[in-house]
């Protein structure tokens, strides 16, 4: 009887080992998918979201200076055809062309995709325009300038501006729900963790209690001796 309990304890024992080893197994893999999304959250909100908006304030600062250059070359009454104005037009356009083709080898939501098509044929009509408004100001400056102000090359610029205000926020959103996400897998990381704990801590007090009740049986069928 005493080692068919003995027996029955140790099986109790192994079993509970047994179930601690597969929780621990399980979250285990849990755990590193969780901390494989988290990474993959964190990378994307990098290269995907925060190096991408830095070149839209960079492409945007590019468009403007273009724009203003152009402004003043004409409102001083310069020549369009001088060599250092077209020089600086030209870097002003290979940065904004560079700009682009980043930001399109990056990951990009629908909404985004739309978004830069529109932005590169608004861009394409605004230089048409603006090769237009510079042909028209070796011709007649005054008329030149009234459409530099109020022609179609600014209203042109303007929605320009707001494609790329419509992209911009489109990153933050997208930001915005990657945290989000992160937080999420960040919670089911720390349950999973915490689930973990309290199992290796009942099984150990359900060890020891077997332990304890094992003695206590060895204990009461020790034999009894009579002086």
């Amino acid at each position: 009887m005493k080692w068919s309990f003995v027996i029955q304890q140790k099986l109790k024992a192994a079993l509970l080992l047994s179930g601690i080893m597969a929780i621990i197994t399980l979250n285990t893999f849990i755990s590193r998918k969780n901390i494989r999304s988290i990474n993959q959250s964190f990378s994307s909100i990098y290269a995907d979201r925060l190096m991408p908006a830095i070149d839209m304030v960079y492409l945007t600062e590019s468009l403007f200076t273009k724009r203003i250059a152009l402004q003043k070359q004409m409102i001083l009454g310069r020549s369009p055809d001088e060599a250092f104005f077209v020089s600086q037009q030209r870097i002003h356009q290979g940065r904004i062309d560079s700009l682009l083709t980043a930001y399109e080898k990056t990951f990009l939501v629908d909404g985004e995709t739309r978004g830069l098509q529109l932005f590169k044929q608004q861009l394409a009509r605004y230089n048409g325009q603006e090769r237009d408004l510079l042909t028209l100001y070796r011709k007649d400056k005054a008329q030149a300038l009234d459409e530099l102000v109020k022609g179609r090359s600014a209203q042109t610029f303007q929605a320009l501006m707001g494609e790329v205000h419509e992209l911009t926020a489109i990153q933050s959103a997208e930001g915005r729900a990657l945290m989000m996400e992160s937080k999420s897998e960040s919670s089911v990381f720390n349950l999973v963790s915490m689930i973990q704990i309290v199992s290796a801590i009942v099984v150990g007090l359900l060890i020891l209690g077997l332990i304890h009740q094992s003695k206590l049986i060895n204990k009461d069928s020790q034999p009894f001796h009579l002086n």
